[in-house]
């Protein structure tokens, strides 16, 4: 299964995303866009392509979680390595690395 995302940037966050929760991916057509007008823009836009088609099913409600963010309102976390307070979208603790556990609101 594969992903198309709207840009690079999109496209390496997808997989940050997934590889955090342990799926297995490749990011393509990291320089396609460099080919647009010799091929068409939809097969020059980034992709990533996941190693188990097993996993499908997971890296969809992931990405789509990832697209919409968090919910209005939804409330700050505090990393539990180190102390500091994160505004809710944030899934990795910004002063010492630390992935968020789903048990921190």
């Amino acid at each position: 299964m594969r992903f198309r995302a709207p840009n690079l940037a999109t496209a390496q966050h997808w997989a940050n995303v997934l590889e955090a929760a342990g799926i297995d991916c490749e990011l393509h057509n990291f320089y396609a866009t460099g080919a647009l007008g010799g091929l068409p823009a939809d097969a020059c836009a980034p992709e990533v392509w996941l190693d188990d088609e097993r996993d499908d099913m997971i890296a969809s409600r992931l990405l789509d979680a990832a697209m919409r963010g968090p919910a209005a309102g939804a409330t700050p976390w505090r990393c539990r390595h180190c102390g500091e307070e994160l505004e809710a979208q944030f899934t990795a603790c910004w002063h010492c690395g630390a992935v968020r556990d789903p048990r921190d609101g």
